[in-house]
């Protein structure tokens, strides 16, 4: 009987199995009220991001007024440069295509711009658990990673997108052969180029991060920038799949000055 009674003792003094957390704020939360929470902000996250994208949708002209503006030479950046004027068409070859292509545009939109809100409800979520130097650091590492995807982002809507559409969509190998461009192949060009750029502008982001990891120098990027500029042509040719040289330029120029940045940026770390 008395080993029954200690082993219950023994028992009843274990620790549960989600113990009581501190936070930033002072309180308590144990492992499931963790999960309870980032149920909640999942939750929320997915009803604004399909709120917006409902927007989006029912904004049909609006939004693909601006998506399709590249192809014609009323678009900012053809005025800017002086470009002759021109006009691609585009045209639908699936019975569902021009519907999906709506749909998929519009919570592609609608995740833009609801980008904001998750980036505040994941970055709330987390940073009770962080110190204040590191919370610190990561709301400068959050607010820069997002500002440098947005210019990459918007660089290639405004030039390199539309440079690509200009050389490709207008190139031909005989005034006999028509170019028959469809709308697939159009959005899926400015998704892909748009992400790709996006996440090369992270350059500056990711070499500050390894520098503070003390993995990355100032010297050792020196050391290696000639490789690097190779590399960078080679990244400019796969993002920009033309042999036009000046729109491989163009592409180069801004990631080679994020090197550049980076640089400076890892060496006043």
């Amino acid at each position: 009987m008395a080993i029954r009674a200690k082993r219950r003792k023994v028992k009843s003094e274990r620790p549960p199995l989600a113990p009581p957390v501190e936070v930033g704020d002072g309180s308590a939360m144990t492992f499931w009220d963790h999960l309870d929470e980032l149920r909640s902000v999942i939750i929320r996250i997915l009803v604004i991001t399909a709120l917006a994208a409902a927007v989006a949708f029912c904004l049909k002209d609006e939004l693909f007024a601006v998506v399709l503006a590249p192809r014609t030479s009323d678009f900012i950046t053809y005025r800017l440069m002086g470009v002759e004027p021109f006009s691609i068409h585009l045209m639908n070859t699936g019975l569902t295509e021009q519907f999906m292509i709506h749909l998929k545009t519009a919570m592609y939109a609608g995740l833009l711009m609801a980008s904001p809100y998750i980036i505040y409800m994941l970055f709330r979520f987390v940073s009770p658990a962080l110190y204040d130097n590191e919370r610190h650091y990561a709301t400068l590492l959050v607010a820069s990673g997002y500002l440098m995807f947005m210019s990459g982002t918007l660089l290639n809507y405004f030039l390199i997108f539309p440079l690509t559409v200009k050389f490709l969509g207008t190139y031909q190998v005989s005034e006999d052969v028509a170019n028959m461009l469809t709308l697939q192949s159009y959005m899926d060009t400015l998704i892909m180029m748009s992400l790709v750029m996006g996440i090369v502008f992270e350059l500056p982001v990711v070499s500050w991060i390894l520098g503070k990891m003390g993995l990355l120098t100032a010297p050792l990027m020196r050391t290696w920038r000639k490789h690097a500029i190779v590399a960078i042509l080679i990244v400019s040719a796969v993002i920009t799949p033309t042999t036009d040289a000046f729109t491989l330029l163009i592409v180069a120029l801004p990631i080679w000055l994020l090197y550049e940045v980076s640089i400076l940026i890892v060496r006043t770390k």
